[in-house]
């Protein structure tokens, strides 16, 4: 059995790439999964001047610990004009701050989700050739375009070929571990 860590890169408390994240962990078996709201981290904006002056919150040492004691990640990025969010962003300058291969040997699931046609295509495609700069492996990628029309918040995702390529990535990732 596999200890999985599971969040989205976001910290809206509406965030649709959290709804992907708790649908997703509902559907992974035999695994001890710890899922986190980041909405719930109000990590300030990184700069080397707060680092100097007021170190690491125990939250975000907390949160890198969390991260290391696991076998994998479940992650859904959020996007912006294009890119992953600033809050996401800054939480990986401030984790890699604490450690520089903080996702050492981690194996990844990357999602995105977003309202419009692209499914934060965007922000997965930066995040996918970042992580592993920190250490992790990207076992599978999927994203969901058209939140509102494809997802069902008792149902999942509704759209077959999407359902059916969201389980294919998830059996890949869980196949990694």
């Amino acid at each position: 059995m596999a200890q999985l860590l599971a969040f989205a890169g976001s910290n809206s408390s509406t965030s649709i790439n959290y709804k992907l994240v708790k649908y997703t962990v509902k559907l992974v078996e035999g695994h001890q999964i710890q899922t986190l709201n980041l909405a719930n981290y109000p990590f300030p904006m990184f700069s080397e001047d707060t680092e100097k002056k007021e170190g690491y919150s125990n939250s975000l040492v907390e949160f890198k610990n969390d991260i290391q004691k696991v076998d994998g990640l479940i992650i859904s990025v959020n996007e912006h004009n294009g890119n992953p969010s600033a809050y996401f962003k800054n939480v990986l300058d401030w984790l890699s701050r604490l450690e520089r291969k903080f996702l050492l040997d981690k194996k990844v699931l990357l999602m995105s989700t977003a309202p419009g046609k692209r499914g934060g295509i965007g922000a997965l495609g930066v995040i996918e050739s970042l992580l592993p700069r920190f250490g992790a492996e990207i076992c599978a990628t999927f994203s969901l375009p058209f939140f509102h029309e494809n997802f069902d918040a008792d149902l999942g995702i509704t759209d077959s070929e999407l359902s059916d390529a969201h389980k294919e990535a998830l059996q890949r990732f869980l196949n990694s571990l």
